[in-house]
């Protein structure tokens, strides 16, 4: 009975994963279906004309890499620091119980309510107006638990004679960090900001609120009422207008681009997870 049961259990867990394969091959398979045709070196590389129907989405590239890239910087540090106060710094139980549930409920706080937040601190309040640094640094507020969370599950994984060895040898927790934990634990750092960018690069409410425009925007020159055009928000709008079918093929071809930036920072990520996997196991 106990047999019959676990093969079911293995088959139900199968059925699952090629069910979940298959959706996931479907939309992959229908965008590059869908988009492979607007694809061209021209629609890469000239701006938007005609309200999205004609010309191309270079400023639209340039402006997602400008919000990650500053979502990258604002979250490294901050997310860095809560995973080695909740890994190393703090003793109480009760004090890394109640930090656990901050990253909790900031990880399942929805993306538009972030958006909202933006708009009343950094747009209203910091006086900013749409910038890029406002969006830049609400995206990286909002992938802060995915990357704090990856540090700090990397860090309780760490092989307790390391630990025991650097406590041995008398260094302090500071001396502990910079000489044994940060060291091996970067694999885990580099899957969260691949994790949190990845959500990032596809989120259309924060930037809305906050940093992105459809058209008119190019490169930014300063803080303050800066805003940058975004594929999300790009996306989002030309979607409302894919009744013409010159806005629907870009709208495609956005979306596989894209797409393809998600997998190219996914390529970027893996050949420095697995050369500090194979430092660490030195």
């Amino acid at each position: 009975m106990r047999r019959c049961i676990d093969r079911l259990f293995v088959l139900a867990t199968a059925a699952c994963l090629l069910f979940a394969l298959g959706v996931i091959s479907f939309i992959v398979g229908v965008i590059v279906w869908r988009g492979f045709g607007a694809l061209s070196w021209q629609f890469l590389t000239d701006q938007i004309r005609s309200a999205g129907a004609a010309g191309g989405i270079f400023y639209n590239i340039v402006g997602t890499l400008i919000l990650l890239a500053t979502a990258l910087i604002v979250c490294v540090p901050l997310a860095t620091g809560l995973a080695l106060m909740h890994g190393v710094y703090l003793k109480k139980q009760r004090s890394r119980e109640r930090l656990w549930l901050f990253l909790s409920v900031l990880n399942g706080v929805p993306s538009i309510l972030f958006g909202l937040f933006g708009l009343m601190v950094f747009v209203k309040f910091f006086a900013w107006g749409k910038s890029w640094l406002a969006g830049g640094v609400l995206l990286g507020l909002m992938i802060l638990p995915t990357v704090a969370v990856a540090l700090l599950e990397r860090i309780k994984t760490l092989p307790r004679p390391y630990i025991e060895a650097a406590a041995g040898l008398g260094l302090s927790d500071s001396q502990r960090v910079w000489s044994v934990v940060l060291p091996q634990s970067v694999g885990g750092l580099v899957t969260g900001l691949l994790l949190g960018l990845a959500r990032a690069a596809g989120e259309t409410a924060p930037i809305m609120f906050t940093a992105t425009i459809f058209a008119g925007a190019n490169i930014p020159t300063g803080i303050k009422e800066s805003p940058v055009l975004s594929l999300p928000y790009h996306i989002f709008v030309l979607a409302q207008d894919s009744f013409d079918p010159a806005a629907a093929e870009n709208l495609w071809g956005s979306a596989l681009v894209l797409l393809g930036l998600v997998l190219l920072l996914s390529l970027l990520a893996l050949p420095a997870r697995l050369n500090f996997h194979e430092e660490a196991e030195k």
